[in-house]
């Protein structure tokens, strides 16, 4: 790796992720050492995120509230060739660079993993199985999937769409139009919390419903109260 140029950034959007920060961030520990460029983006966490990540990231920034702000603010940034975005509940699989360095080789402009859904629920690798799928049927990446794009493709698009939800299956669209997605069978691993505190086929009936309306046009901000990211008053 140069300095100022990496063949990979990985950003990571952050809100008050201080149980689980430095395990995410360990897990890279290898993946810097060989030269990936790490950038956390911080959403306002009011717990100790900031501090704990600092020590175990090339970079940590603030940037307004919001996956899609975060992951912008880190990719103006961001110095590598190709730019991956990650959930701080997600783990990468081995050698997830070379993987997306082949992808990005072969011509293909972005892309994502496979998934893997680790929890107690007999169901959850059934929606890992539905994701990876409807995934590689529709050319749709979800942020669960670990994005990854290259750099100029990324910016000839305009990044994420400002949006409090669905900014990962907008930015898919953009791409779509540019290529259809590398689907990189290793497995990214996240956690299935989500799913079996809310309920797994709740979650998904959600979703889908959520998604639904989405594509017939309706408010995203709307919809991010819905789901609980955000509430009226955000």
């Amino acid at each position: 790796m140069t300095p100022d140029r990496p063949a990979l950034s990985i950003v990571l959007p952050m809100l008050n992720e201080a149980a689980g920060i430095v395990g995410c961030l360990q897990a890279l520990a290898p993946l810097r050492a060989a030269g990936v460029e790490v950038i956390v983006v911080d959403g306002g966490s009011t717990d100790d995120s900031v501090a704990l990540a600092a020590p175990l990231a090339d970079r940590v920034e603030g940037a307004p509230r919001g996956r899609a702000s975060q992951m912008n603010a880190g990719a103006a940034i961001a110095h590598g060739k190709a730019l991956l975005f990650l959930h701080a509940d997600t783990r990468l699989p081995p050698e997830a660079d070379r993987r997306v360095g082949q992808a990005i080789a072969a011509g293909r402009q972005w892309g994502r993993f496979d998934v893997r859904i680790e929890g107690k629920s007999r169901w959850l690798p059934v929606v890992a199985a539905m994701m990876n799928w409807r995934s590689r049927l529709g050319g749709i990446a979800t942020g669960d999937q670990a994005m990854f794009v290259s750099r100029d493709s990324f910016h000839a698009v305009g990044g994420f769409p400002d949006l409090p939800l669905m900014e990962d299956i907008a930015l898919s669209r953009r791409l779509r139009d540019r290529g259809r997605p590398a689907c990189l069978s290793a497995r990214v691993t996240t956690s299935g919390r989500r799913w079996e505190t809310q309920g797994v086929w709740r979650t998904i009936l959600l979703m889908w419903r959520l998604r639904l309306r989405y594509f017939l046009g309706a408010d995203p901000r709307q919809l991010a109260i819905e789901y609980g990211q955000f509430t009226s008053k955000d």
